[in-house]
């Protein structure tokens, strides 16, 4: 999901924006063509309801679903702490684990008899869960651990039992055996989908395919480069003008926790996309550096306060570093390495970066000091995307580009197209949504595609993104 923030603005208007701008759902009115496009789809405490009478259950309806959609994100946060266990160096010594592992390690979630490879995997997982749990037993100062605490916490472990030690390390194994049945099942889904005789078919059965998982903030650089990619075509056959876009919005920017591909823990957490939207924007021409906005629309407490932060102290000069981490292993594309060799010189300076622990072979480490004068004017706006928008009705103060990637991926249909809805009405006539999914374009929808840029990643089977570009027809 890859699931809030802005730029160019003194620290007292940014405040001032922030508490203006409010988030409200969407009207029954906006609603109504969907509701009745998609009838026989309807979850069912819509569908059950006699039309006659759904208008006035709609906004208790909407309000119900944006709690449980909020609730989503307890059981991301989980799945964000089992990362952490499979791939964190800061809390162990133990190597993380391989693919190989942990497809031996799924087979004996999913029943299989253990052999010698699994029994081995087995050990590994045992020996982190219970260094990791050790290490939120103790006092130690890592923002991640205490992060993973307090995800225990919420699921009932007390720390300041004797047996806590040993109750976390079985709760986060019994969590890593749901996440691996799980992702069998998204395989199965994956080949399924490919068994499809229509290629767009297989799509939009992809770009549904975490419907009913939890919402994770994990992110990583690739997806960035695929929007260059995009909004460089984009320039190239006269859809975007040269100076064009002054307000960006980034849909879940995510923060890079410990992403299995890209993500490490040795660094602090970081959010990559706001900066990496507005760096690709000023190096292609599209946007000028002292007329570009970028907010961010997330649901995240923890996206929001983040962003809130680094703005603050931007505000008192301190700048935002950004590690990019370059894995020789995932075999990248010359023009992702290009990218990420360039990533941050339109919006700050090299700076040194971290030291990459000896335990991470073939690691090479760049940073990037985000200037101040642009990290200040972050904004953060408390949003959910499927059923909310930002109360703007002047088109001055909507988008020229949203961008949402890996976060439609987690509705299913009826959810994602009031997404759609939701952002044709924060885009300006003319304004383009850059995402990784295919949405259904309903009739009487103000929201069209304007084609598609596919881009890999490494040649690797599957290892990349195909960005589709929906725009605001009126």
């Amino acid at each position: 999901m890859k699931r809030p923030l802005g730029f160019f603005l003194c620290c007292a208007c940014a405040a001032g924006l922030t508490a203006a701008i409010r988030s409200t759902f969407i009207p029954y009115e906006d609603a109504k063509p969907i509701l009745e496009a998609l009838a026989e789809i309807l979850p069912a405490d819509l569908r059950d309801i006699p039309a006659e009478n759904r208008e006035n259950a709609w906004n208790t309806w909407v309000q119900k679903r944006d709690r449980e959609i909020r609730e989503r994100l307890g059981q991301g946060d989980a799945d964000s702490v089992v990362n952490f266990l499979l791939f964190g160096t800061s809390f162990t010594r133990a190597p993380r684990l391989t693919g190989e592992q942990l497809r031996s390690l799924g087979g004996g979630a999913n029943g299989a008899t253990p052999d010698n490879a699994s029994i081995s995997s087995r050990a590994l997982l045992e020996k982190r869960a219970l260094d990791l749990s050790q290490s939120m037993n103790a006092r130690v100062t890592n923002e991640r651990v205490e992060f993973a605490k307090k995800t225990m916490e919420a699921a009932g472990i007390v720390f300041s039992r004797p047996e806590s030690t040993r109750t976390a390390q079985s709760y986060m194994i019994s969590d890593v055996e749901r996440v691996l049945r799980e992702q069998a099942g998204y395989e199965q889904a994956l080949a399924e989908a490919k068994n499809l005789s229509d290629a767009t078919e297989e799509f939009a059965e992809v770009s549904k395919l975490y419907k009913d998982r939890g919402l994770s903030l994990d992110t990583s650089l690739p997806p960035d480069f695929a929007i260059e990619e995009t909004l460089k075509q984009m320039r190239e056959t006269g859809q975007l003008a040269r100076g064009s876009i002054r307000r960006i919005g980034v849909i879940g920017p995510g923060l890079d926790f410990t992403d299995k591909h890209e993500g490490y823990d040795f660094y602090p957490v970081q959010t990559v996309q706001p900066f990496a939207a507005a760096d690709s924007v000023m190096r292609l021409g599209l946007g000028k550096k002292e007329e570009l906005e970028v907010d961010v629309l997330d649901l995240s407490p923890r996206v929001l306060r983040h962003a809130r932060k680094l703005a603050a102290e931007a505000g008192s000069g301190k700048p935002y570093t950004i590690q990019l981490a370059l894995d020789a292993a995932r075999n990248w594309q010359p023009e992702l390495v290009e990218y990420w060799r360039h990533f941050g010189d339109q919006v700050g300076v090299p700076e040194k970066p971290t030291a990459v622990p000896a335990a991470l072979k073939g690691i090479t480490l760049r940073a990037v000091s985000v200037r101040p004068q642009l990290a200040r004017r972050m904004r953060a706006f408390d949003v959910d995307i499927v059923l909310q928008r930002t109360a703007v009705e002047r088109d001055a103060e909507k988008f020229d580009l949203l961008i949402a990637t890996n976060i439609l991926v987690y509705y299913d249909t009826f959810e994602q197209s009031l997404a759609l809805s939701n952002i044709g009405a924060i885009l300006k006539p003319g304004g383009f949504l850059l995402t990784n999914n295919l949405l259904l374009e309903l009739p009487g929808s103000n929201m069209k595609s304007a084609g598609h840029v596919s881009v890999k990643y490494s040649e690797k089977t599957a290892d990349g993104d195909t960005i589709v570009k929906y725009r605001r027809m009126q």
